[in-house]
């Protein structure tokens, strides 16, 4: 049968149209913050090609000048497709080992992320249990835990580095500890929400039902915590990854996305500095992507319907 003889509105069959009509919002933003990317190149960078050909003595029009700002080799702002052409050439320019390999510095620093980033979650998991549990730990933790946060993390990092360094942990740990004290405090503020969501007669009907309080813990307060978690997750691993990078900075590394942030400030090279946070932007998306299908999974495993 037809959609005519349904009476069925054309607007109404979904198809690639309709997919092409909800996407047309977030297209039309992506190529006006394009447009104006490109736009900003040319001003910023106009000053600087000018005085090069005027230092050159040669010739020019505003046409040179503006063609210019877009091919420039070191500009104040490089262009979206210089900094694209540079990040697909450290991504499959070089082997993935190699020291001029993007993808090398970004297996660096996810290492740190990763492992930061799990002692971090297992930390604020602990600590938002001890603090529900009790009440002599909250009133005394929970303001330390907030407190912890107001302290920069760029005055951090350099202690944690040197302190760790002078008793000899170097490599992926002290990176590790860095990303972990950035990304424990939204897992903990997060599971306390989560652990007391329960309503007070939730609680009630388990215990007249002679419940322990780690059967009440298990089958009440864990699962009615498990959506904060992960929200909590989310934010917390692109903290991490921050973190990790931060961590990379005082020490002056020779691998991983902070060293090669480093690199290109030394030398001016900032279309590198800007692959460079492409990538970990790329880095920081994946790793959101794999909390929010690991959300998935396990909500399909608690009965959750999509």
């Amino acid at each position: 049968m037809t959609n005519s003889a349904l009476n069925v509105p054309a607007f109404a069959v979904p198809g690639r149209h309709s997919v092409v009509v909800r996407q047309a919002p977030v297209l039309t933003l992506v190529l006006a913050l394009v447009a104006l990317w490109y736009l900003a190149a040319v001003l910023m960078n106009f000053g600087l090609v000018r005085d090069a050909f005027e230092r050159e003595e040669v010739p020019y029009t505003i046409g040179d000048v503006m063609l210019g700002t877009l091919q420039a080799e070191r500009p104040l702002l490089p262009a979206p497709h210089q900094i694209l052409r540079t990040f697909a050439d450290g991504v499959f320019g070089y082997s993935p080992t190699s020291a001029r390999s993007l993808v090398y510095h970004s297996t660096v620093t996810l290492s740190a992320t990763v492992l930061g980033f799990i002692l971090g979650a297992m930390l604020g998991c602990v600590l938002a249990t001890l603090i529900v549990h009790s009440r002599t730990l909250q009133k005394s933790l929970l303001p330390w835990i907030i407190c912890s946060q107001m302290v920069p993390i760029l005055a951090v990092a350099p202690i944690v580095i040197v302190v760790l360094g002078a008793i000899g942990i170097r490599g992926l740990l002290p990176k590790s500890i860095i990303s972990a004290y950035l990304c424990f405090f939204p897992v903990a503020i997060g599971m306390v929400k989560g652990l007391r969501s329960p309503d007070p007669i939730q609680r009630d009907l388990m215990r007249t039902w002679s419940a322990t309080p780690s059967q009440i813990f298990c089958k009440l307060r864990w699962p009615s915590a498990v959506p904060f978690l992960f929200t909590s997750l989310k934010v917390a691993v692109t903290i991490s990854l921050i973190g990790a990078i931060v961590g990379e900075l005082p020490t002056g590394a020779q691998a991983g996305i902070g060293a090669r942030l480093l690199a290109g400030s030394y030398y001016g090279q900032t279309i590198q500095i800007w692959a460079a946070l492409l990538a970990a932007s790329l880095l920081a998306a994946a790793l959101v992507g794999m909390v929010t299908l690991t959300e998935r999974w396990v909500g399909r495993r608690m009965g959750v319907r999509p």
